[in-house]
């Protein structure tokens, strides 16, 4: 199974936080897994600590290199990815959750995430 954990999840799982629910520590446990961590992840903290550095206890590229060590791969941003954002319902008006959602159904990722509007995009995707 190949999973795509938004954004949220991944800062929650990096600070071991207990904001991240017993669901989301048994997706992220499961041994047979692959974990992907989005480059519009890394965009998206770039852009909010830069707005707030308050809000985060890490810059983007230290974030990169925590999602790596915590076992996360890496996934890229791809023109592909980029089209499929047009063919989504607009159900979701966030730029970064959009793409998220575009490069797990593009890719054949389950999109792991704590946004209910998100996990309304469909089978591929998984509320925690």
């Amino acid at each position: 199974m190949k999973y795509l954990i938004d954004t949220h999840l991944l800062i929650w799982t990096a600070l071991n936080s207990a904001k991240l629910s017993a669901k989301a520590r048994n997706i992220l446990s499961q041994g047979d897994a692959t974990y992907f961590f989005s480059a519009a992840s890394i965009w998206e903290i770039a852009i909010k600590r830069a707005k707030n550095p308050a809000l985060l206890p890490f810059d983007a590229a230290s974030a990169r290199k925590l999602f790596i060590a915590t076992g996360f791969s890496e996934l890229g941003i791809t023109a592909e990815h980029c089209a499929a954002v047009e063919s989504l319902p607009a159900i979701h008006a966030d730029p970064f959750d959009r793409l998220l959602i575009a490069q797990a159904k593009t890719d054949g990722c389950i999109l792991v995430t704590h946004d209910r509007f998100v996990a309304s995009y469909g089978d591929f995707t998984i509320m925690v």
